[in-house]
């Protein structure tokens, strides 16, 4: 219990007091792949909705809580993918941050077989504190404990600070590889609401491919598909912390299964990097519609009190006009 309360209250401060924020995370990063690289918008080509939602330490009351959902089409007019994202952060109970975002992909066709996608990406975000959900030391009696009683301390005149931010990315894919990198903070905006807490740029790189593993390669008419696996990897850099991503997947459609190692690089205060969790991953499709869990078994020093992560995922591919049936998709994994 001492121990769940100090990581809480360790939240709480960096999160007040302007120590260097870092963004939220996914483990089904291509369940949200607008989060993970703007230049994702529109590479299905068909209009296409996705929501996610994590639930990361589940152990700890309040800890981390983020939810995301995204709407991307490629419009033949525009040579290109939109896409509009919305998410929203719960740090503990005392703060929420919201995001609305907006984003470009240009479409290029390099060769026969290998196009390139270059995006822009802008975003409003709220980030608030909740005054009401904190306790303050003359709330609290030494017999007691906690007294549903009126805090004297001074509350702050500005509880929320609301900021314009910009991304970029780009991808390159081909009929059965992808890779790309992206850029989010560029304009590293002020995210503090008592002091200077500027947030740094987060920068991730990813890559994969598909392997038909099938002999009858198309299978379109067995209950199953043909199997395909798809190594990936997925570098992320912000704040001088690298974080290293290394997964495999399963499509045998209607299923689909994966997992995923994560692998902090960097050394904290002379204290060697550990790795973080191992990720694993369920998912099922049936026609436009897909779902996906995944649970991240913590294998770090904190496997006993944080619980993990839970995340869920969904999402549905709307019916594609027969011209743009014609443009070539990504295909990219889908959780």
């Amino acid at each position: 219990m001492k121990r769940r309360l100090f990581i809480v209250l360790v939240v709480l401060m960096i999160s007040t007091f302007g120590a260097k924020s870092q963004d939220p995370h996914f483990s089904q990063f291509y369940a949200s792949p607008l989060y993970t690289n703007p230049a994702l918008a529109g590479t299905v080509v068909c209009p296409r909705a996705s929501v996610i939602y994590r639930n990361q330490w589940p152990s700890i009351n309040y800890a981390f809580r983020t939810f995301a959902a995204s709407y991307d089409q490629y419009f033949d007019i525009l040579a290109g993918g939109i896409g509009i994202m919305v998410m929203s952060d719960a740090e503990s109970k005392f703060f929420t941050t919201n995001m609305a975002a907006l984003m470009y992909s240009l479409r290029l066709k390099l060769t026969d077989d290998i196009f390139l996608n270059l995006a822009v990406q802008g975003s409003f975000t709220n980030r608030s504190l909740d005054w009401t959900a904190l306790t303050f030391g003359d709330q609290i009696d030494p017999r007691y404990g906690f007294l549903n009683t009126v805090s004297n301390a001074v509350k702050p005149s500005d509880l929320s600070s609301t900021y314009f931010d910009v991304a970029a990315g780009f991808v390159f894919y081909g009929e059965e590889w992808y890779a790309g990198f992206s850029a989010h903070n560029i304009t590293q905006p002020n995210t503090g609401l008592s002091s200077l807490n500027n947030i740094p740029i987060r920068f991730t790189g990813h890559a994969g491919m598909n392997f038909n593993i099938s002999r009858d390669k198309r299978r379109t008419n067995a209950f199953f598909g043909a199997p395909v696996i798809s190594p990936n990897v997925i570098y992320d850099y912000q704040n001088g912390m690298h974080k290293l991503n290394i997964g495999l997947y399963l499509d045998w459609s209607p299923f689909i299964v994966g997992t995923w190692f994560r692998h902090p690089l960097t050394a904290y205060e002379g204290v060697s990097a550990e790795p973080d969790a191992v990720v694993v991953l369920f998912g099922a499709q049936w026609e436009q519609f897909k779902i996906g869990y995944s649970y991240d078994i913590t294998i770090s020093s904190l496997a006993n009190a944080s619980g993990g992560a839970h995340e869920i995922s969904a999402s549905y591919l709307f019916p594609c006009p027969e011209k743009r049936k014609k443009v070539k998709s990504i295909r990219c994994p889908s959780f």
